[in-house]
């Protein structure tokens, strides 16, 4: 993916891992509903970002960046699910949540800056 700026790199990256995962999840585990949510939450921060990145307005994109945050939060909901049902080892659960713990944090850092500055 080409890109303009880092966070929309990271959070493309973090849906291929995903992605990457679910596609494990569904072969090799037979689960198909809660790796399925992991997918939506997980492939929709960088689809919000990629939104917010063509906003219209600061109040646009401050709830693009909003809502991209709200799904690393869910993200991490289900990564947790996934690990403590035995889906997914508690290691790979634990890396992505540290990704996802990334994006989160730049983006509530961006939420601050923008709403601030209103």
């Amino acid at each position: 993916m080409s890109s303009k700026n880092p966070l929309s790199e990271k959070s493309y990256d973090f849906a291929l891992l995903i992605v990457k995962l679910y596609q494990h999840i569904t072969k090799h585990k037979k689960e198909y509903i809660l790796s399925k949510q992991l997918l939506r939450s997980g492939t929709s921060i960088g689809a919000n970002i990629s939104e917010a990145n063509g906003a219209i307005s600061k109040a646009d994109f401050s709830a693009k960046i909003s809502i991209a945050y709200k799904e690393s939060l869910e993200t991490k909901y289900w990564l947790n699910l996934l690990k403590d049902s035995d889906y997914i080892q508690a290691d790979l659960s634990d890396d992505l949540i540290v990704k996802a713990d990334e994006l989160s944090k730049i983006m509530f850092s961006i939420l601050k800056t923008t709403r601030i500055n209103k």
